[in-house]
């Protein structure tokens, strides 16, 4: 499978090290099989005058069968409790792989609101369901990152 990252630099080594903590999957490599997402992830960093690089890899699937992995298929109650969790600081799951909708903007003010109790539960999911779905693909463990993800090149958007 091919995946994309969207960034300012060119990526040919992902690791943990530069990852941001209190994020949707927790601390990890973000990626995604939609070319125009990866796009997407680029405009802030040209927003900000930087160049936007999409940085393409060869993702393993064999991984699926041996790695710990936590697959999201839509917009849940138990995704919105792990994306309350790790942004909160509060996942200590071992996770390798975890997969599932990006908190965007939108998302991102339904989970606001559910932070302040203006909405309960079953009012930010009614929300969340109505979101376009999109993917994301979080490589959580170096692991996963040296064994199953093959950096093959990248260009300037």
């Amino acid at each position: 499978m091919i995946l994309y990252h969207g960034s300012y630099t060119e990526i040919t080594k992902p690791d943990l090290k530069h990852s941001r903590p209190n994020v949707d999957f927790g601390r990890g490599f973000y990626t995604t099989p939609l070319y125009e997402q990866a796009i997407r992830w680029c405009r802030k960093f040209k927003h900000r005058g930087r160049d936007g690089i999409v940085s393409c890899y060869h993702f393993d699937e064999t991984a699926y069968d041996t790695l710990k992995v936590l697959k999201f298929d839509s917009y849940s109650e138990d995704w919105l409790d792990f994306i309350l969790s790790c942004r909160r600081g509060k996942d200590n799951t071992d996770y390798d792989i975890v997969i599932g909708g990006v908190a965007n903007d939108k998302v991102f003010n339904t989970i606001e609101l559910f932070f302040d109790h203006l909405i309960d539960k079953a009012e930010a999911i009614k929300r969340l369901r109505f979101e376009k779905p999109n993917l994301q693909i979080c490589f959580r463990s170096e692991y996963s990152l040296d064994k199953y993800l093959h950096f093959e090149g990248s260009e300037q958007v």
